[in-house]
C-alpha cells in the first residue's frame, strides 16, 4: 500500500514536527476514524446479525456463554468464561493468575469439543494454549462496588442511579486483550484478506464489544437469580452509559516505536482528514448543526470525565475551559459565511486554545464530515514486512540529507547528560512484558531494547561525518552492520514523515502515559484516567449501541 497522499493545498496540513511531539500526542482524543468506530460502521452497513446460542451460567454467575456475530461471509464467536474469583486473588496487574472472566474470539461457531478445549485453556490465559481457530485472548475483572450495586438494585426491582454509572462507566475492565499469534492464536496473515478485518485491531475490537454485552447479561442474570420475579433488566438508556474498562500499562507503549510505517498511516490518515475538512470552502447548515451537537456532547463528556492524577486533573481543567471558549466563539464570533469557515475555526483554536482542547477540536471537526473522511479508514493498515528495505545504493550524502531534514529534533540533545539518558526500556523476564528502568540507579541496562531512536540517530550522524558523501550506504553497513536498523528508519522518513515520535524516549522528563493515550485514542478509548505515569484506565464503547440495538441505531 502506498503512503496516504495529500489531496488538498499544503497550507491546510499540520507538520510532523507539530503532530509527533509527546506533549500533543498525550492530549489525543478519539475520532470517527478510531478503530472501534470503524468496526461499528461496517457491522451496521453490512447488516450483521447477533445472537447468544449458549448461556450456561449458574446461580453463582459461574459457567460459560457464546456470543455470535454473523456477517455476509463469515461469523465470529466470543466464548466467555465466568469464574468465582476470591477477593484476595483479584488484581489488574499483568502478573495476576486468575480473573473474574476470561474470553476468546473464535473463528466461526465453536463445537462442543471446541468449548471443552477452550475451557481447559482460556481461564489459564498465558499459562494455557489456544489454537489458530482463535483470534484473540482476553480477561477482565469486575468493577466490584459498581457491579454488586447494579445487581442488588436490579434484583430489588430498581434502576441504579445514573450518577453512579457515569462515575465509573463500566461493569468490568479488561487487563489484556491479546491477538495476532500470541499464545497460539491465529496469525495476522489469516485475517489479512478478510474485508471486515482490514482496519487495525478489528478482531480485538469485536471481542471487547461482545464482552460489553456479556457484562450486562451477567449482572441481569445474577439479579434475576437473586430477586426472582421482582428483578428488572437494566434500562436501555442507562445501559448505554456503560462501556468496557481497560487497565493498560507499559506493555503497549513500545508498539508505537516498533511499527513506524503503520503508525505513519494512522497519523497521516487523521491529518489528511483534518486537512480535508479545513479546505472546505463552505459549510452546510446541517453540518454546522451536527458540529454543535458534537460540541455539546463533548462538553457533557468533559464534565463526567474524572481523574485524581494531577497531570490529568490539569488537562481536564484545560479541556473544560477550552470547550467553553470554543462554544462562545462558535455562537458569538465565528462568521460561517466567510470562505474556508472550518479553517478559520481551526486557526482560531490554534491561537486561543490549550493543546488538550485543540486536539478535542480536531475530533469535533471530523465528526460531521463522515462522507468526506471515512474512506481514510481503509488506508490505516499496512503490511510492514513488504513496505521498505534498506537502500544500499543510496549515497552517504543523500542519507545525511534525510537525517538532517527529518531528525533535527534528535540532533540538538546531548545524550551524555544523565537526564537525557535516564531511562532504559527492557523486557521483563517474568512476564515477557516491556518495562522501563532507571539507568542510574537500577541494574539491567545491558539488556536495553533499541527504543532510543533519538540517541541512535545522533550516533549515526557522528559516524557519517567520517564518510565521503559519494560512497554507497552498503559500504557503510558492511563495516558497521549494527547501524542497519537506524539507517532504515532514516530512509523511511523520506516516504513516511509521521513514522517517528519526535522526542527523546529515554529522557527523565518522558511520560509513558503520553504514548499510551496516543495509541488508545486511535482505538477509540475515552475517559483516560492515569493511575501513575506508567499505567492508565480507560473505557471502550461507552455510549455506543449494543449488538441487539445496532441495526436500528444511529451509527456514524
Amino acid at each position: 500500500m502506498k503512503p496516504i497522499e495529500q489531496t488538498v493545498p499544503a497550507r491546510f496540513y499540520r507538520s510532523p514536527s507539530q503532530v509527533m511531539r509527546l506533549t500533543r500526542m498525550g492530549c489525543s482524543h478519539p475520532t470517527r476514524l478510531s478503530f472501534l468506530r470503524q468496526l461499528l460502521r461496517r457491522l451496521k452497513k453490512e447488516n450483521w446479525s447477533f445472537d447468544r446460542p449458549v448461556w450456561q451460567i449458574n446461580r453463582q454467575g459461574v459457567g460459560h456463554a457464546v456470543y455470535r456475530a454473523q456477517g455476509p461471509e463469515r461469523c465470529y464467536s466470543l466464548v466467555a468464561f465466568a469464574h468465582d474469583l476470591p477477593e484476595e486473588m483479584r488484581s489488574d496487574r499483568v502478573i495476576a493468575t486468575a480473573w473474574d472472566a476470561t474470553f476468546t474470539l473464535f473463528d466461526g461457531t465453536p463445537s462442543t469439543a471446541d468449548i471443552e478445549r477452550l475451557e481447559r485453556n482460556v481461564p489459564l490465559q498465558e499459562a494455557g494454549r489456544i489454537s489458530a481457530k482463535e483470534l484473540s485472548l482476553s480477561r477482565a475483572n469486575r468493577s466490584v462496588r459498581l457491579f454488586e450495586y447494579v445487581v442488588k438494585e436490579l434484583a430489588q426491582g430498581r434502576q441504579p442511579e445514573r450518577s453512579r454509572l457515569e462515575q465509573t462507566g463500566y461493569l468490568m475492565r479488561t487487563t489484556a486483550v491479546y491477538g495476532t499469534g500470541k499464545f497460539g492464536a491465529a496469525d495476522r496473515s489469516t485475517l489479512v484478506n478478510r474485508p471486515e478485518m482490514q482496519a487495525p485491531f478489528q478482531a480485538e475490537m469485536l471481542s471487547v464489544w461482545l464482552t460489553r454485552a456479556f457484562t450486562v447479561d451477567l449482572v441481569e442474570h445474577l439479579a434475576a437469580e437473586q430477586g426472582g420475579v421482582q428483578a428488572v433488566k437494566l434500562d436501555p438508556t442507562l445501559r448505554r452509559l456503560l462501556g468496557v474498562g481497560n487497565s493498560t500499562g507499559l506493555g503497549m507503549a513500545p508498539f508505537l516505536v516498533r511499527h513506524p510505517v503503520l503508525i505513519h498511516h494512522w497519523f497521516a490518515a487523521r491529518e489528511e482528514a483534518l486537512a480535508r475538512v479545513r479546505s472546505q470552502p463552505k459549510l452546510a447548515p446541517a453540518t454546522l448543526d451536527q458540529f454543535c451537537e458534537a460540541l455539546r456532547e463533548a462538553q457533557e463528556n468533559a464534565v463526567q470525565w474524572q481523574s485524581e492524577h494531577p497531570l490529568q486533573v490539569a488537562k481536564l481543567t484545560e479541556l473544560r475551559e477550552g470547550l467553553r471558549q470554543l462554544q462562545a466563539f462558535v455562537h458569538e464570533e465565528w462568521d460561517t459565511a466567510q470562505i474556508y469557515p472550518w479553517d478559520v475555526l481551526w486557526q482560531w483554536g490554534e491561537r486561543k486554545l490549550p493543546i488538550e482542547a485543540q486536539e478535542a477540536l480536531l475530533a469535533l471537526l471530523l465528526e460531521p464530515h463522515g462522507e468526506l473522511v471515512d474512506d481514510l479508514g481503509d488506508q490505516m493498515a499496512i503490511d510492514e514486512e513488504v513496505t521498505f528495505k534498506v537502500d544500499g545504493r543510496q549515497s552517504i550524502g543523500e542519507l545525511r540529507k534525510h537525517l538532517h531534514s527529518h531528525f533535527a529534533w534528535a540532533l540538538g540533545t546531548d545524550y551524555q547528560q544523565p537526564e537525557q539518558c535516564a531511562r532504559f526500556w527492557y523486557v521483563s523476564e517474568e512476564k515477557l512484558e516491556p518495562r522501563l528502568g532507571e539507568r542510574h540507579c537500577e541494574a539491567g541496562a545491558e539488556r536495553e531494547q533499541p527504543l532510543d531512536i533519538g540517541r541512535q540517530v545522533a550516533e549515526l550522524c557522528d559516524l557519517l561525518k567520517e564518510w565521503s558523501e559519494r560512497i554507497p550506504v552498503a559500504h557503510l553497513l558492511l563495516l558497521r552492520p549494527e547501524f542497519r536498523s537506524i539507517v532504515r528508519r532514516v530512509q523511511l522518513s523520506a516516504h513516511y514523515p509521521f513514522a517517528e515520535i519526535q522526542d527523546n524516549l529515554i529522557s527523565a522528563e518522558m511520560l509513558p502515559i503520553d504514548l499510551l493515550r496516543s495509541k488508545l485514542a486511535f482505538f477509540g478509548a475515552t475517559r483516560f484516567d492515569p493511575r501513575s505515569d506508567r499505567w492508565v484506565r480507560i473505557s471502550l464503547f461507552q455510549g455506543e449501541p449494543y449488538p441487539d440495538e445496532l441495526n436500528h441505531a444511529d451509527v456514524s
